[in-house]
C-alpha cells in the first residue's frame, strides 16, 4: 500500500544512519488565539523570497529564517486562503488533500473541483466558532503560506490498510485519541522560510489542545545529496518531527518513519 499520491512516489532508496544534527529549538507562542512559532534569530539569505526547493536536501531540513509565521485552526481562515496555499497547478491543487480521505479508487473518481470542495466542508474554513476543523493554515503577516492536515488518525481511511501506519506495531486502528500530523503543503514563493517546521510545531499544541493522547507522523528521509520530486515530501521531513519533539516508532520501509509524541495526561 502506497501512502501518498502515485504521481508523486519515487523508486530511489535510502543509505546512511539517518542521524540528526541538533539545531535550535523552535517556540511556539500564544497570541491572541493564533500559534505564533518564532525560530531562531539567523541571517536571512538575500534569495529567500525566490521559488524553490522547501528543504535543505544535504540534511533533509528546512532553512530556518527569523520570520514569525502565525498559525491558526483552519476553519479561522478564508475559502479564498486555501485556494492561495493550495495554489492552481501542480500537486497539491490536484489532490486538494484527500488522498487519505479516500482509499482505493475513490480517489480517482473525484474531480479536483469535488476535492476542493470536500476540503473546505471538511475545514469548515470561514467558520471561525466551528467546534472542529481538520487542520492548520500558517500566515506569514495577511498572507496565507502553509497547510499541514491534522486531525485523529481514524479520519484518514488509506491510513488503516497501510503498512507505513501499522507495519510491526500492536495499535487499535480505532483509537480517536491517536492523532496524526499527514499534509505538509507550503505555498509557493514561500519555501525555504521554515513553513513545515512552524506547522509541525503547532500541530503538537493544537492535537494536545484538542484531547488528543498521541500524535503521529509519517516522513519521509531522503539520501544525503538527493532532491526530491515535487511534491515527494508533502508528508514532511523527519527532521521536521525531531524538532517538534517526536521520537521515532518505527521504520517500516527504507525511506519512511512512524514519528510519535505521547502527551502526558494533566
Amino acid at each position: 500500500m502506497l501512502l501518498g499520491p502515485p504521481s508523486v512516489v519515487s523508486h530511489r532508496h535510502e543509505s546512511g544512519s539517518g542521524a540528526l544534527p541538533p539545531r535550535a529549538p523552535l517556540t511556539v507562542e500564544c497570541d491572541a488565539g493564533s500559534l505564533v512559532a518564532r525560530e531562531p534569530a539567523e541571517p536571512r539569505p538575500a534569495d529567500a523570497a525566490k521559488v524553490g526547493s522547501a528543504m535543505d536536501m544535504e540534511t533533509n531540513r528546512e532553512s530556518p529564517k527569523t520570520e514569525d509565521l502565525r498559525i491558526v485552526p483552519a476553519n479561522q481562515a478564508s475559502s479564498t486562503d486555501l485556494d492561495l496555499v493550495f495554489g492552481s497547478r501542480g500537486t497539491a491543487w490536484d489532490c486538494q488533500c484527500q488522498w487519505f480521505q479516500n482509499p482505493g479508487k475513490a480517489f480517482d473518481a473525484l474531480s479536483v473541483q469535488e476535492r476542493a470542495h470536500d476540503l473546505r466542508t471538511q475545514t469548515l474554513c470561514g467558520m471561525p466558532d466551528a467546534p472542529s476543523t481538520s487542520g492548520l493554515v500558517a500566515y506569514l503577516g495577511d498572507e496565507p503560506v502553509g497547510w499541514c492536515a491534522v486531525e485523529p488518525r481514524t479520519a484518514y481511511p488509506r491510513l488503516r490498510t497501510s503498512r507505513v501506519t501499522y507495519g510491526g506495531r500492536d495499535e487499535d486502528t480505532d483509537d480517536a485519541g491517536v492523532w496524526a500530523a499527514v499534509c505538509f503543503v507550503t505555498r509557493t514563493g514561500f519555501r525555504r522560510r521554515g513553513v513545515s517546521r512552524a506547522l509541525a510545531a503547532a500541530a503538537v499544541d493544537f492535537a494536545r489542545s484538542r484531547g488528543a493522547r498521541a500524535l503521529e507522523g509519517y516522513p519521509l528521509l531522503l539520501p544525503e545529496g538527493k532532491s526530491p520530486m515535487w511534491g515527494e515530501l508533502y508528508v514532511g521531513s523527519r527532521a521536521i518531527f525531531a524538532d517538534a519533539g517526536f521520537r521515532e516508532v518505527g521504520h517500516p520501509t527504507p525511506r519512511r518513519f512512524v514519528m510519535r509524541i505521547d502527551f502526558e495526561k494533566p
